[in-house]
């Protein structure tokens, strides 16, 4: 148990983290950072500076789809999909387990009928901006967290409409992308794509910076 939070310069006293949860070695104000990105400190990427990355590494998917490490991680990823479990809608979520909330996302994104290349892109988008950063945050949690929340906005959420025309109802609930769910995910997509980091990477770096 710290006395202080533990950023640089922030004196907060860090057991203000432990409400909901969050973690003891931060203050309030920066344990919910660490929750939703992964660092106590470092912003999420937005999505103008890591499009770039996501169209060149979905590119280069696509131009070596016969190689066997990208067939290994696109069938990686298929499988987390495929046994993902039932989908659940995003507004039924309350109850469920982190791990559980984490399967659902999963299961959320098979029935978007999401292309696992896609998901395998962001991951490499993720490795080719934090290899680009020259502040990058490289802990493997943040890496993780940066995968797990752009394919958690490709599942969405859950939008039904009642009725026609001005008497027409809608449910539109989106879940908060946040804490162990986007571990779960992060770890996950990061064991799906290790091989094909592990054994290509220098040439998806090569030609990404062409």
């Amino acid at each position: 148990m710290f006395s202080r939070c533990r950023v640089v310069g922030c004196s907060r006293p860090a057991r203000a983290g432990i409400q909901d949860g969050l973690d003891t070695r931060f203050c309030r104000s920066h344990a919910d950072h660490y929750a939703r990105h992964g660092s106590a400190y470092k912003p999420s990427y937005e999505a103008r500076e890591i499009n770039p990355y996501r169209a060149a590494a979905l590119a280069w998917l696509e131009a070596n789809q016969s190689d066997t490490y990208v067939t290994n991680a696109v069938d990686r990823v298929a499988t987390l999909l495929r046994t993902a479990g039932p989908h659940v809608e995003a507004f039924r979520l309350r109850g469920l387990s982190p791990q559980e909330r984490a399967n659902a996302a999963w299961a959320r994104l098979r029935k978007a009928g999401v292309d696992p290349r896609r998901v395998v892109a962001a991951w490499l988008a993720v490795e080719m901006i934090i290899r680009d950063d020259p502040q990058a945050e490289r802990k493997a949690e943040f890496r993780q967290v940066q995968g797990a929340k752009l394919i958690h906005r490709m599942a969405s959420g859950t939008h039904k409409r009642w009725g026609d025309g001005a008497t027409a109802t809608e449910l539109h609930v989106y879940p908060r992308p946040r804490g162990r769910v986007l571990r779960h995910m992060g770890e996950a997509l990061e064991k799906a794509c290790e091989l094909l980091v592990e054994h290509r990477a220098s040439d998806l770096f090569k030609r990404s910076s062409n």
